[in-house]
């Protein structure tokens, strides 16, 4: 099925913080980061991905158990990880407890949106829990904190079982349509899309 921008809507309201403890009070790790293969391979592909060896200061909202945060401590010099429910918090600190280079805390978004700039940005599977109002201020906040030249990586699933759901396919429309941003890298396959986009700079 052939996806145009605009064919699927963001949830009315945000998916509560209690929508997502929830799924952690029911399963450890609610989307098996750490065993599915699917999630090995997105992770692996991102990291392929990102178009230079190395970052000063990476960013990346909504980390879940930690999984990808590992892999992103190998080529930034520091990262703030965060998430909004204390026990994704625990088991990614506990993950990095040997790199001291990562902080990993607590944030509800977008109303926590952290301070200071970052030359690397990664937002996994995240965007389409917004409504089309936090959307907008999670990537208007977003961008402002990523500095000149320096990149977004975007990765989210897509939905082809169900192609009419606000998926991947859309947040990365609403991410393409901003201006200032040069697509790098585009890659979409039948679990995943993943964009780079590079600001201008």
């Amino acid at each position: 099925m052939t996806r145009t921008q605009g064919d699927a809507v963001p949830p009315e309201a945000s998916f509560s913080l209690d929508h997502f403890i929830g799924l952690y009070e029911a399963k450890d790790d609610p989307w098996d980061n750490a065993s599915k293969w699917s999630d090995q391979r997105k992770y692996a592909v991102a990291m392929a991905s990102l178009p230079r060896p190395r970052y000063r200061r990476g960013y990346e909202p909504g980390c879940a158990v930690g999984r990808l945060t590992v892999m992103l401590a190998a080529r930034c010099d520091e990262i703030l990880a965060v998430d909004c429910v204390d026990e994704a918090v625990v088991q990614a600190r506990s993950l990095v407890t040997d790199i001291p280079s990562v902080r990993v805390e607590r944030a509800l978004l977008p109303a926590e949106l952290p301070d200071g700039t970052f030359d690397l940005v990664v937002i996994g599977d995240l965007l389409y829990y917004l409504s089309a109002a936090d959307l907008r201020t999670m990537l208007d906040g977003v961008l402002a904190r990523l500095e000149p030249g320096g990149d977004l990586l975007s990765v989210h699933f897509r939905d082809r079982e169900n192609p009419g759901n606000y998926d991947g396919f859309n947040v990365h429309a609403e991410i393409a349509a901003r201006p200032g941003l040069e697509r790098l890298i585009h890659h979409e396959d039948e679990w995943f899309v993943l964009d780079v986009f590079r600001k201008a700079g």
